[in-house]
């Protein structure tokens, strides 16, 4: 019976053990970096006995300067690599640094990271090239992930308001639709609310979501995924509307507190707010407004005002490859949003 190893461990050591000595002896004084990250559960750390039954030989990604991939150097590591004891395949990609990045997120790295960029960026693919390792980095491969490895202040800001705005407005649907005895269609709602309070909690812990197969997997690991748990699963298995309720307002105090420790705006107090007088209680504070009062930079602004409610952080999921990323792009053009004028401006 084989015993699993880790796949960030494979690959450290065929680094360590393979591809440097190669390196030093073949191409002494060649400048590259080499890690594992991009594709893959084990880049996340999510990779088990199961995760072998593809893919499940060491793998290495070696960045080079262009001219050094233009000269082979690739190639002379590659011939130089002797198979593996056990015959699993190794596979070591060899790439130009700003090439990589701009097939895996259609994003130049040599050039400043702007608005409009970070709101076209999928997370999923975001949290892939900040995760995994770097074994070694002579050409900037740690800076750039440095880079890319959180939002700027402002641009965090406003997609916590818009995270916030997704869950208010439709709360009380889940009391609407179960009133008149849609409770398939609360359930619904109920559950789409689940995945977008998960989905601000990592924002609030500054953490890149996964993609779906790993996303529960990873909210349990945040450092406030097992205090939202109970509740976030008491919305999902209730048998009726009010329970449902019940647990959302519960797991929307929990993340009330969350967002008062991080200390971003002052703290506001609960109330409970009933639409129309109806038999509807929905938690409420004004965490978007008050967010939205921190942000400076005249570009988030612009973005903000054309867009303050709606899920405009969302629609980079719409079109996943990368070279889709510019449409996308079009629609938070500078030329389109344009900061707001202050007060005094002349018009």
């Amino acid at each position: 019976m084989s015993t699993f190893v880790p796949g960030i461990d494979l690959s450290r050591r065929l680094h360590d053990e393979v591809v440097r000595p190669i390196i030093e002896a073949r191409l002494p004084g060649l400048a590259y970096a080499a890690g594992l990250l991009g594709r893959g559960s084990e880049v996340l750390g999510f990779d088990d006995q199961m995760s072998t039954d593809h893919d499940g030989g060491p793998r290495l990604l070696l960045f080079l300067g262009e001219r050094d991939v233009e000269a082979g150097a690739g190639d002379v590591v590659r011939g130089a690599m002797p198979p593996t004891h056990d015959g699993r395949p190794v596979e070591l990609e060899v790439h130009n640094l700003r090439g990589w990045f701009r097939d895996e997120l259609a994003l130049d790295v040599a050039r400043e990271i702007e608005v409009a960029d970070w709101l076209t960026l999928p997370e999923h693919v975001l949290a892939t090239v900040v995760a995994g390792e770097v074994f070694h980095d002579d050409v900037g491969l740690g800076e750039v992930r440095d880079r890319l490895a959180w939002y700027p202040r402002d641009v965090w800001l406003y997609l916590l308001a818009t995270g916030w705005w997704r869950i208010h407005p439709e709360a009380n649907l889940v009391g609407r639709a179960g009133h008149v005895g849609d409770d398939l269609g609360s359930a619904l709602i109920g559950s789409r609310l689940v995945t977008e309070m998960m989905r601000l909690c990592f924002l609030m812990e500054r953490r890149y979501p996964p993609y779906p197969k790993w996303f529960g997997t990873a909210f349990a690991r945040l450092d406030n995924g097992p205090d939202l748990m109970p509740a976030l699963t008491a919305v999902v298995r209730a048998e009726n509307w009010q329970a449902r309720q019940a647990a959302l307002g519960e797991a929307y105090r929990r993340l009330a507190s969350v967002h008062d420790r991080l200390g971003l705006t002052e703290a506001v107090p609960l109330e409970t707010v009933r639409m129309w007088d109806r038999p509807f209680e929905v938690p409420w504070a004004d965490f978007p407004g008050l967010l939205h009062a921190e942000i400076r930079d005249p570009q988030v602004l612009a973005v903000a005002e054309q867009f303050p409610l709606g899920p405009v952080d969302r629609f980079r999921e719409l079109l996943s490859p990368p070279r889709n990323r510019r449409r996308l792009r079009r629609v938070l053009d500078a030329d389109e949003i344009r900061p707001p004028r202050s007060p005094g401006a002349a018009g």
